[in-house]
């Protein structure tokens, strides 16, 4: 084995590096959230990353996607992610998808995946998610950000937690009222990376039943569980 991944030792052993040289993962949304799960992914030694987001670049997204440059404006996202992270590890495969996840679509492209990682900025999408984790028998990463406060949890099959987490008929979640800077999609999505690792090499506790409720403003770190 190379060098590439000698800072990840000793807290991931040659062995450990070799099963997540063997895992895929979908990362579903590509912007402030995903852009930083999808990079640590690479980073970490993951081996293949199924990248979903129908978007494209724009001057808005400046402020805190790691894959948006002013170069890049008009691209999509999906692409503008793979052309990076080919700089981190090009080794990895990267497989791409420039569009919307939806009823007709998801599961053949999450199909194959050890474990998917929200990223998306709409409840009935990640509610989409969820029930195809469910029948796909995959476990899914929930992330959430706005303002200074953020959420995560991990789902698997079968547990149905965003039943608890969100309200059916709502669309979106306070994001689009508390706006997003820079800092609060790159912690977010470190958690979410660290509980998908804690799942694939077996370590830890995971958030399973539980939510994670980060507030930067009072680095205030709280644990709810839900039942």
């Amino acid at each position: 084995m190379s060098n590439r991944f000698d800072r990840n030792k000793e807290l991931i052993n040659d062995f450990e590096q070799e099963k997540l040289n063997s895992c895929t993962v979908a990362v579903v949304g590509l912007g402030g959230l995903g852009g930083h799960i999808s990079e640590q992914l690479a980073r970490l030694g993951i081996g293949s990353l199924i990248l979903i987001d129908g978007d494209k670049i724009d001057e808005s997204n400046l402020n805190r996607q790691l894959f948006a440059t002013e170069k890049n404006i008009g691209h999509y996202k999906a692409e503008a992610a793979k052309e990076r992270l080919m700089l981190v590890n090009s080794s990895a495969k990267y497989i791409c998808h420039s569009l919307l996840l939806d009823d007709t679509n998801a599961v053949e492209i999450i199909s194959g995946a050890d474990i998917v990682l929200d990223a998306v900025d709409n409840i009935p999408t990640r509610f989409l998610l969820q029930k195809v984790c469910k029948k796909l028998n995959i476990p899914l990463v929930h992330g959430s950000i706005g303002g200074w406060y953020g959420q995560v949890s991990f789902i698997a099959p079968g547990d149905d937690t965003l039943n608890l987490i969100y309200q059916r008929e709502a669309t979106h979640g306070i994001e689009k009222k508390l706006g997003n800077p820079a800092f609060i999609p790159a912690t977010i999505a470190s958690i979410e990376v660290a509980e998908s690792l804690k799942y694939i090499l077996n370590k830890g506790n995971l958030l399973r039943k539980k939510m994670l409720y980060v507030d930067l403003l009072n680095q205030d770190y709280t644990i709810i569980e839900l039942s």
